[in-house]
């Protein structure tokens, strides 16, 4: 029955779960992405709009970079050509100067969705990357045990998916992603079916995991408060076909620790997400 559901599973969501960790707990070092002169087209009609046109981003090592633009601008197209499920139609996508030309160990994915094994219990699902990988039994549980400590979920490891709610579901797609170690993680809108507080309590809990692991993170909202609450940098797409209109870094005193709910009434933060949004709405 398991080899059977493995084979129809999404490609997208296997070539997620089977990259190997590092057996090192510090985690692989972050990666530069570059994306040059991307311009996407779907389907073989070249005469169609593109989804992107003329895209042009580098992310740094360790960056949280933000996403956001109206429904349709190719937002989750240009994470997916990051991650390698696409090959732009014109221009480059490269990490470490490195040309993506398909899914990598270096690259995890988190979907909308949490994607869960549902026959396999938590624990199981956060090891199955290891596994696949042929990660010793003592060694996966070293992994799982950190990561889902790292999510607030270890004393539900042995239970099943379907028994969490969707934020705790969510939080075990997260570190299943986390256990496989890769250097860059992307997330398309992963809190975007949660309600307010569990998505709020979501987002701080991942920016302590960014800040934890220092990983390069590139990470798709609709929600411009969300995108300068976790973001080092915001970068906003037109309306289709996607072009960047702004690309500029978050600032704004930040306390360490602060929550989402302090920080909103910050005057700084106020005054960028206004901004951000007045961008959009003349994109």
């Amino acid at each position: 029955m398991g080899v059977v559901d493995e084979r129809t599973r999404d490609p997208q969501e296997v070539a997620q779960e089977s990259s190997p960790p590092s057996a090192e707990t510090g985690g692989a070092r972050p990666e530069r992405i570059e994306v040059r002169g991307v311009t996407h087209v779907f389907g073989k009609d070249k005469r169609s709009t593109p989804a992107l046109a003329g895209v042009d981003l580098v992310v740094e090592p360790g960056e949280f970079v933000c996403l956001v633009g109206p429904s349709g601008c190719g937002k989750t197209t240009l994470l997916k050509l990051i991650g390698g499920f696409f090959t732009p139609t014109v221009g480059s996508v490269t990490v470490n100067d490195a040309p993506v030309k398909g899914p990598a160990v270096d690259r995890g994915m988190v979907f909308q969705q949490p994607t869960l094994f549902p026959w396999l219990t938590v624990r199981g699902n956060v090891e199955i990357g290891p596994k696949l990988a042929g990660v010793g039994h003592s060694e996966r549980k070293r992994i799982s045990k950190r990561y889902l400590s790292m999510v607030g979920l270890s004393d539900v490891g042995e239970h099943r998916p379907y028994e969490l709610s969707g934020g705790m579901q969510q939080r075990c797609a997260i570190a299943r992603a986390l256990a496989n170690d890769p250097a860059i993680v992307l997330m398309d809108e992963p809190f975007g079916a949660l309600d307010a507080l569990t998505r709020e309590n979501l987002q701080q809990e991942l920016k302590q995991i960014w800040k934890t692991t220092g990983k390069s993170i590139v990470f798709v909202t609709h929600s411009v408060q969300e995108a300068v609450f976790l973001g080092t940098r915001v970068v906003v797409l037109s309306p289709r076909p996607g072009r960047i209109v702004y690309n500029e870094p978050v600032e704004y005193p930040q306390p360490e620790g602060a929550g989402v709910n302090e920080v909103l009434v910050l005057p700084e933060f106020a005054a960028l997400r206004a901004h951000i949004s007045s961008m959009i709405g003349q994109a």
